[in-house]
Formats: structure tokens, C-alpha cells, sequence
């Protein structure tokens, strides 16, 4: 983005109140000069009634004028202030401030904004569609260059979070699927991190500070849905039987240590190898297994 050209000073204003007062003052002195300037001409007096009524004219125009200066700033507002095309200055105090009468004064919004963008069909990393939506908490930092660098500052940061929305998502897969790497599911804080420092760079040439972005929906797209979820209970599956297996060799160890310590039977390898077999058929199965008697010696 361009390095903005503008920045934010703050804008020389006089307290409302008092001008209020003053103009209001102005304002009735000049509308009692007017009656008693026509009162006098009414009279007959001449020139000092046309001066007095010269006089009450324009003092209730400069007290007239000077009502249009007056700008009540609300709390998390700022008013930016342009004399001819020209910055000023903004407003930021609360309260009712006095400026150029002459200046145009445009309001903007300095609170906590939140944007939540459209759930967006991308690919990740890995070619899959998927979805995706996000939440920026964003605010305006610098009113001059919110108003002054970009048509509309609120247009372009949902523009613009919503192409580091596509980035981000683009950048990195749904899942890692057990691979030393980054993904969106899995490591959702580290990209939240990075999605909010993506939007930030891209908005900061409109003085918009990012306070927070993070993921509010993430899901396969329909179309491969059903097959993703197919692979993800193979593979948890998968890694089910790895840790059957892993306790069950280590059961059928643990036995045969147990019956060669205890001396309770001597085997040899074939048996033991019949024994491992039979041990590992029962604990590793799925189903119940049936039992089978030997009524008669060992090698029966």
C-alpha cells in the first residue's frame, strides 16, 4: 500500500459555551439596534437612525454566522475540519467546540467497529474447498487519513479483510495431517496472529488500526465433506489399532517374561510363537473370541 500523504493534527477550536453566550448576546443586541434603528428612522432622525439600523443588521449577522461554528463532538467521535478543500484539524474533545464558521465539518466514528465477512469458498494450501469466515474488531486511528486517503474507509477494510481472508486461507492447509507445518485447524491462535498482522498492513494506509481478527467458521466445502470425514475416522482408526497393538505386544510380553520367571511352564520357540499368536488374536480383535479347550497334552 502507499504511504499516506496525510495524518491527523488536531484542529484549533474556541470553548462552545462561550461563544454561544457571545453570539447570543450579539445576535439580540443587533435585533434591539435594528428595532430602534427603524423606531428613529420612524421619528425622523435622519442618518443616526440609518446608522443605528446599519449597525443592528450587521451585528445580528455576526451573530448569526457565529451559531453556524458551533460543533457539539460526542464521546468516541471526531469531527475533521476543512476550510475551502483544505485540512484543518479534527476535533476530538467532547463537548461543544467553536470553529471557523466557514469550515465543513464531517463526522466520523472513532469507536470499536466489528466486521464479520461472508462465509468464502477458497482452496487451501492443498487444493481443497473449503469455507471460511472471519470476525475483524478494527477502529479508526487517524480520522484524516480514514477520510482523506480512501473513498470509504469502511468499504475498504471489509475489502480488504476479506482478500487477506482468501491469502491466509490460501496460504495454508486445513489440516496438517500429522506433517511438522502450520494449518488451519490445528493451529488456530499462531493463524489468527497472522491474519490480523496481514490486515493491518493493508489498512494501515487508511489510519485503521486491527485489534483483533479471528476465525468464526472453518469447514470442507459440501462437495468433499463426506470424503474428508471419511479419512479423518480411518485415521483415527488407524491410530486406535497403533495404540491396541502397541498395549497388546506389550501384554503378551509381559506374560511370557511372567511365566519363564515364575517357572510355571517351558516353551519353545514354536510354542511360543503359537502362544504370541493366539494372545495377539484376542486382545487385538474386535469381536468376542471363542474359547477352545485342550483336554489333552500341550503338543495336542
Amino acid at each position: 500500500m502507499p504511504a499516506p500523504r496525510t495524518s491527523e493534527r488536531q484542529a484549533r477550536g474556541a470553548n462552545g459555551f462561550v461563544v454561544l453566550t457571545v453570539a447570543t448576546i450579539v445576535l439580540l443586541g443587533g435585533i434591539a439596534a435594528l428595532i430602534g434603528g427603524i423606531v428613529m428612522l420612524a421619528g425622523g432622525a435622519g442618518t443616526s437612525g440609518w446608522l443605528v439600523l446599519a449597525l443592528g443588521v450587521l451585528a445580528a449577522l455576526a451573530g448569526f454566522v457565529l451559531y453556524f461554528g458551533l460543533s457539539a463532538v460526542a464521546p468516541g467521535e471526531a469531527r475533521v475540519v476543512q476550510l475551502l478543500g483544505r485540512y484543518v484539524g479534527t476535533l476530538r474533545t467532547p463537548g461543544l467546540q467553536w470553529v471557523n464558521p466557514f469550515t465543513v465539518r464531517r463526522r466520523v466514528s472513532t469507536r470499536i467497529r466489528n466486521h464479520e465477512t461472508d462465509v468464502t469458498k477458497v482452496n487451501d494450501a492443498d487444493g481443497n474447498p473449503i469455507q471460511i469466515a472471519t470476525v475483524v474488531v478494527w477502529q479508526v486511528q487517524d480520522t484524516a487519513q480514514a477520510v482523506f486517503e480512501v473513498d470509504d474507509f469502511v468499504e475498504f477494510v471489509a475489502i480488504q479483510a476479506e482478500t487477506a481472508v482468501r491469502h491466509i486461507a490460501g496460504s495454508y492447509p486445513y489440516d496438517s495431517h500429522g506433517e511438522p507445518r502450520l494449518s488451519l485447524r490445528d493451529n488456530a491462535e499462531e493463524i489468527n496472529e497472522k491474519l490480523a498482522a496481514e490486515i493491518s498492513v493493508r489498512v494501515a494506509s487508511a489510519g485503521v488500526k486491527v485489534i483483533e481478527a479471528r476465525i468464526v467458521h472453518l469447514a470442507y466445502a459440501p462437495e468433499i465433506a463426506h470424503a474428508m470425514l471419511r479419512r479423518q475416522q480411518a485415521g483415527a482408526v488407524v491410530a486406535a489399532r497403533q495404540r491396541i497393538v502397541e498395549g497388546a505386544v506389550g501384554m503378551v510380553e509381559m506374560a511370557l517374561a511372567k511365566l519363564a520367571e515364575d517357572g510355571v511352564v517351558e516353551l519353545d520357540e514354536e510354542r511360543k510363537a503359537a502362544m504370541v499368536s493366539n494372545l495377539l488374536v484376542v486382545l487385538v480383535g474386535d469381536r468376542d473370541t471363542q474359547p477352545v479347550v485342550n483336554t489333552g497334552t500341550l503338543y495336542q
